[in-house]
This record gives C-alpha cells, structure tokens and sequence, in this order.
C-alpha cells in the first residue's frame, strides 16, 4: 500500500511537470515529500542504495505520468480547462496547510513578509510573460543544438524543482516545450510499434536535455538544501509564496474567459476532489 501511494505521488509529479503553469516541486511539497526528495537526491552518493530506494517509486511513476498520461491530460486541458485547472488547484490549495505548520510557531519578522511577497508576485509576473513566449524551435543533432539543448535542460529541471515554478511555462518562453512533448510522444508511440530506429533517432536528440535534466536536479537541491540550513524559515516563507501564487497561474494559463455554470460546478467538485487527494497522499506524512 505505501509503495502504491508513493507510486501515485510520483505519477502527479510526472503529470504536474508537463503541464504549463503547474509545478511539479508544488505537488511535491503539496503531498509532504519534497524535503525528503531533495535529501534524497543530495546525498545519493553518500547513501546510494537507500537513495534510489525512496527515489525509485516516484521516479517510476514520474515518467509513467509523463509518457502515458501526457495526451490525457493535453486533451482535459483542451476540452474542460477550468475544470482540469480547478482540480489542479484543489491539488496545490490542499497541501497550504503542511506549509503553514512549518512556520507557525516562528517569531513573525519583516524579511518573511518580504521573502512570500517577492516570489509570489515572481510568479504571477512569469505568468504574465507567457503571453510573449519564444518561437518554436526545431531539434536536431547538430554540436549547436546539443549544447542548447543540454543548457535548456539543466533549466527546466531547476524550475521544475523550486515549488511554484513550472518548468513547463519556462519551455514554453524559450520555445522548446511542444518540440520536446512531440519528441517525445514520437518515442511513446514508436515503443508500441516496435520502431526502435525513431526511438534511437529521437534518444540522441533528447540526450543531452535528459543529461542537463539531471544536473540540474543535483545543483539545485544542493542550494535548496544550503538555504535551508542557512535561511530556513525565511526559504519556507518564499515557498508559501510560490504555491500560494500557482493557484492564479494555473487559472491565468487555462485560457477560459466566459465559462457556463456547469463548467463551474463540475470544476468546485473536480477542486474538491483534489483537495481530498492531496490530504490522502500527503496529510499523515507532514
């Protein structure tokens, strides 16, 4: 049972990651894993087999979520955007309370105040920038564009750590989130026809993006962690600011500008049941 809850967790992280305007690093924090997460990855050197014990079942269910699960999710967003956006924000608003029991026997100061409004108002301004997002880009193998793509990647994976920051959102302003989603979908729907020359071709490619992937999520846990140590109510008042701030991202993303009324019912329900989740598969590990 704990291997399944710890499998769905990482199937919400995966989904989260893919979608523009959610963070992953939020549904972590949302669900009560995340600081377990960064010391996990920080130290799988030092603690190699525990490490990739805890890491395994998120990771597993991470690229389930992403590689199955993408087109489902695409399509909600395409056909009910409020209601999936509201059941997103039912995930995010639920894990609020597990952020506030980190901080609430700490003595109020100005610098926390200053810490939450800073990046929330951080997030909702990167909001704001999507509208102007970059022009798609083509991928390739070329020395040029693995270079690119190896910087890009240790990008993505920083913001899709640091809760509130959807990795997403950031590809899409540097114009490589739908090349890499149909790459991707590409090597899905190559593995089911047992095409392994377009999964090879497309593995190259995708390469050096998985390999700054990686880098990223190592170089920052080491400074979530630094921060932590260092500035730990101070960093935890920055992260309630990101997540309460994704809620507003997620509905400024969805695109819905005159919804009908059962659009709105079904979405409180669909927010409800999100709230719910997040409470099951993260309320007893806060």
């Amino acid at each position: 049972m704990k291997l399944m809850k710890e499998f769905f967790k990482g199937v919400i992280i995966g989904i989260a990651n893919i979608i523009p305007g959610v963070s992953g690093g939020t549904m972590a924090v949302s669900m009560g894993i995340y600081d377990k997460m960064i010391y996990a990855v920080n130290n799988i050197r030092k603690q190699f087999k525990k490490s990739i014990q805890f890491l395994l079942p998120y990771i597993i269910g991470a690229v389930i979520g992403i590689a199955a699960l993408s087109v489902v999710i695409e399509m909600l967003f395409d056909r009910r955007p409020l209601e999936t956006s509201l059941g997103f924000i039912g995930l995010i608003i639920g894990g609020i309370p597990i952020l506030i029991k980190k901080v609430k026997n700490k003595r109020f100061r100005i610098s926390y105040a200053i810490s939450f409004l800073f990046f929330f108002s951080f997030i909702i301004g990167l909001q704001l920038l999507q509208g102007n997002e970059g022009t798609t880009v083509v991928l390739n193998s070329s020395p040029k564009m693995i270079i690119i793509l190896f910087l890009v990647g240790i990008i993505a994976s920083a913001t899709m750590v640091i809760p509130g920051v959807s990795g997403s959102m950031i590809l899409m302003l540097l114009g490589f989130y739908q090349p890499i989603i149909d790459m991707v979908s590409q090597c899905v729907s190559a593995l089911k026809d047992f095409n392994i020359g377009l999964i090879f071709k497309n593995g190259i490619i995708l390469l050096p993006f998985i390999i700054g992937v990686l880098l990223g999520i190592v170089i920052i846990a080491k400074l979530i962690t630094f921060l932590f140590e260092k500035f730990e109510t101070v960093t935890f008042y920055g992260i309630i600011g990101l997540v309460a701030a994704s809620p507003f991202a997620v509905l400024m993303s969805s695109g819905v500008s005159s919804p009908k009324a059962s659009n709105i019912i079904i979405g409180i329900i669909a927010c409800v049941a999100g709230i719910t989740v997040t409470y099951f598969l993260g309320g007893k590990d806060a």
